[in-house]
């Protein structure tokens, strides 16, 4: 050990670190180190003091909400993945950093966890995870075709550790799949014993194809789907909290009576704090600066390349704009870049998720006897 403290000594020393403006000033950074890291790793030395503090704080000058993991993939070869740990809207920006990196000796560079192979298992205590010990029920939805709704069976699942349960089959899958297919392909995912289920169990090892079916079947049936939105219909609402707050959305009436929701699985937004007043209004200026940015929004996300503007709430000193989105990538760079710009003035957040059926706007739906909002 005293080995690698003496080869990074001299990084306590440093008065400052370097500014990390772009992706090609993190890799001409990381290539002066390249050796040493690779050394680390080589050596199974100190990944945390040794490797991970020196690149994690020029990571965070790109941009937060990255993460890195390492190993030796073979004799020879160091392996760096930078992974956004499940969180959607970072993923294009761990993916563009790993395009962006050169060829490095002794190196490959990894953009989100790769899937492993069938002989993976996940050790927690005295239990071991792997794929000839799960079995996955699909459940299909008639009111939700589209959605994909997994239980995964192990025969441990009990009442009692079921949330523990839960979190170490969700790592395993996270490594089994994929971290990218694992977020993006599986709506809804629960975990059950054997004998909660009067199902056929199926063996885990079908799940990967089962998933590929159904999205190469999704893809087929909504492929043609871009509405135009230049006509639709806005609905100004109103409404009042129980704490006597006023509430105000202006939303595409049109598009949410639309019957393709699915098209669109992404729900995106982002979300404006400002200077409210009593009431959590903005003042007159305020409103006409934040309609500003979103028409700026609007000319970035369009409906004919997949990006619906849904519309906007306005409420207790925040405004929240929707978008309804065949992809999540665009979204991310764009709410970002608008959240750098915009930073000194507004206290924001963005985020996206999957909801195929767009149930986040059944709000802004009309229903009888509704005098309050939460």
């Amino acid at each position: 050990m005293s080995f690698f403290k003496d080869l990074f000594s001299s990084s306590k020393e440093e008065p400052q670190i370097e500014s990390i403006k772009s992706y090609e000033d993190f890799w001409n950074w990381f290539r002066t180190r390249a050796t040493d890291f690779y050394r680390v790793v080589k050596l199974n030395g100190d990944f945390e003091h040794d490797f991970f503090d020196h690149v994690n704080p020029r990571l965070d000058q790109l941009h937060d909400g990255l993460y890195l993991l390492s190993g030796m993939i073979d004799e020879n070869t160091a392996e760096l993945i930078i992974t956004p740990d499940g969180v959607v809207k970072n993923i294009v920006f761990a993916e563009e950093l790993v395009a962006a990196a050169p060829r490095i000796d002794g190196w490959k560079f990894t953009a989100l966890k790769p899937a492993s192979g069938e002989a993976f298992g996940l050790a927690k205590g005295d239990l071991v995870i792997e794929a000839d010990n799960l079995f996955f029920v699909p459940r299909n939805h008639w009111e939700r075709p589209d959605d994909i709704d997994i239980v995964i069976v192990h025969e441990n699942v009990s009442e009692e550790n079921r949330d523990e349960m839960s979190h170490a089959i969700d790592l395993f899958l996270d490594s089994y799949l994929g971290e990218l297919s694992f977020v993006t392909q599986i709506d809804n995912l629960e975990t059950a014993g054997p004998n909660e289920l009067t199902e056929d169990l199926r063996p885990l090892l079908e799940l990967k194809d089962y998933l590929q079916g159904r999205q190469a079947a999704f893809r087929e049936k909504y492929s043609a789907e871009r509405p135009h939105t230049s006509e639709d219909v806005f609905s100004l609402l109103t409404a009042e909290s129980k704490d006597g707050l006023p509430l105000m959305a202006a939303v595409n009436s049109t598009l949410l009576l639309w019957d393709k929701k699915a098209s669109h699985p992404w729900v995106a937004y982002i979300e404006f704090g400002y200077p409210a007043d009593d009431n959590g209004l903005p003042s007159s200026e305020a409103l006409e600066a934040l309609a500003l940015i979103e028409d700026a929004m609007n000319s970035e996300l369009v409906d004919d390349d997949g990006y619906l503007y849904v519309g906007r709430q306005t409420f207790d000193g925040v405004r929240t704009v929707y978008f309804a989105c065949k992809n999540f990538r665009l979204p991310s760079k764009v709410f970002n870049a608008f959240a750098k710009k915009y930073s000194s003035e507004y206290e924001i957040d963005f985020g996206i998720y999957k909801d195929k059926y767009w149930q986040t706007f059944d709000r802004f739906l009309p229903v009888e006897n509704d005098e309050h909002v939460n």
